[in-house]
């Protein structure tokens, strides 16, 4: 105790003798209380050490605990082997083409767990914030692989990547459960919501005109300013693209949300042994760090080996893109599409389809384009005129499929086809280099 607060407290007890009548202490009744009153905040101290150490070791306690149901409750959790060996291929011990394949098969499954994560959040936040933890990570692995490609300003990587996530969703994933669906129930028309179905398929398009203005803008060259007039049109279009993703996620989850809630019963009705907490509130966040953050290590590896496997496979980037990194990526998500179909429930399989490609076209890419912005990497929304093409092509197959509001074999076997071909497009296709390769 210094001798500033000894005066202080001595000048105390004067005024209450000159007041009470009351004595004032000696100096070693004064440093006996400082001791007592150091003591006592050691003391607190200790207990804020103490119950922050406990909640520490209940956390781990909870982690360890929910490491069953997290890592072992998915049939890919064989492919999590990939994950620590894709981490030491990481640090130049493999090929290129090694560290590409282990760090995409490590990532299926950690991406599978982050939505069951976000499930299991979801049932402590309510439905609309758990609608937005759904829609914000549905598609968290795309984010985070281009986010990583945007760092290292690989800006075909990721225009080419979102572009085939959305086309693999849009033909492959929605083409297998028509067919799969429509071989399951043969003598008869599968139904859906039609409302709900030409709701995105309307958002998709507005998607497509915002991808094709820039586009055509350039190949015309019609451009007021040249290099410049694209990309400050991109970035107007992409912040109305997430206004109307915004209000999108306000339909959906509020106005309008009668529309939406007889598909959520369905599922409910249909996985109701599934839809169990087996988290914790804390829990499910400690999990969303980890997984979050294995998916990033995977997604920074990948895109510094995917040139390397383009050139050690003589495969050319543009198909590695657009085409592998879509099917494997996300084939957990692809896998539960058609095990909807097959129970007859099209309406979560247009859910995870059409509602992934349209999270995608009207949030994750002009996403990209306004974080670009201060990362001083000049994403625009000019996909070039090949690719643009070939998403308006799909955009409109798609739409007249949903038309009817029915689908059977047959339409699946159609969508399947397209996509036949727009594989084989991207496996001719010679694509341009890196726009602004030093922005």
């Amino acid at each position: 105790m210094n001798s500033r607060s000894l005066k202080q407290e001595e000048f105390d007890w004067q005024l209450m003798a000159l007041v009470e009548g009351a004595s004032p202490p000696s100096d070693s009744t004064l440093l006996r209380n400082d001791s007592y009153r150091n003591d006592a905040m050691m003391g607190s101290c200790c207990n804020r050490r103490n119950r922050l150490r406990c909640r520490m070791s209940r956390l781990l306690t909870c982690i360890s605990r929910s490491i069953c149901p997290v890592l072992f409750g998915t049939k890919l959790n064989w492919l999590m082997l990939c994950v620590p060996m894709a981490l030491i291929g990481g640090q130049g011990l493999f090929g290129h083409g090694w560290v590409f394949v282990l760090s995409l098969l490590g990532m299926a499954p950690l991406a599978e767990r982050l939505g069951f994560v976000t499930e299991q959040l979801a049932f402590y936040t309510g439905s609309t914030v758990g609608g937005l933890l759904n829609a914000t990570f549905g598609n968290a692995t795309e984010m985070i692989i281009c986010i990583m490609a945007l760092r290292k300003k690989m800006i075909r990587v990721v225009q080419l990547s979102l572009l085939g996530s959305i086309l693999s969703n849009m033909l492959l994933v929605l083409g297998c459960a028509f067919y799969f669906g429509g071989l399951k129930h043969p003598h008869k028309d599968q139904k859906f919501n039609k409302v709900t179905a030409q709701v995105s398929a309307s958002l998709l398009l507005m998607a497509v005109m915002g991808l094709l203005f820039p586009a055509v803008l350039h190949a015309t060259g019609t451009e007021l300013q040249i290099g410049k007039s694209e990309l400050v049109l991109s970035r107007f279009s992409s912040i109305v693209m997430l206004v109307a993703y915004i209000s999108y996620l306000y339909f959906q989850l509020k106005s309008h949300r009668l529309l939406y809630d007889s598909e959520d019963a369905v599922e409910n009705d249909g996985d109701s042994d599934e839809d169990e907490v087996l988290l914790g509130f804390w829990t499910s966040i400690g999990w969303l760090t980890i997984l979050t953050l294995f998916i990033s290590i995977l997604s920074e590896y990948l895109v510094d080996a995917i040139e390397g496997a383009s050139t050690a496979w003589n495969v050319p980037i543009a198909f590695i893109s657009v085409i592998i990194l879509p099917i494997v990526g996300n084939a957990a998500e692809h896998a539960s599409a058609i095990m909807f179909a097959l129970k007859d429930k099209l309406d979560i399989s247009l859910g995870v389809a059409i509602g992934s490609s349209t999270q995608i076209s009207m949030f994750v890419i002009p996403f990209c384009v306004v974080i670009g912005w201060p990362m001083r990497t000049h994403m625009d929304l000019n996909f070039e005129l090949f690719e643009t093409a070939t998403l308006f092509i799909t955009v409109l197959v798609v739409a007249l499929m949903l038309q009817e509001g029915t689908a059977n074999y047959f339409k699946g076997l159609m969508l399947i086809l397209c996509y036949l071909i727009v594989g084989a497009s991207f496996f001719v296709h010679v694509d341009i280099p890196d726009k602004h390769p030093g922005s």
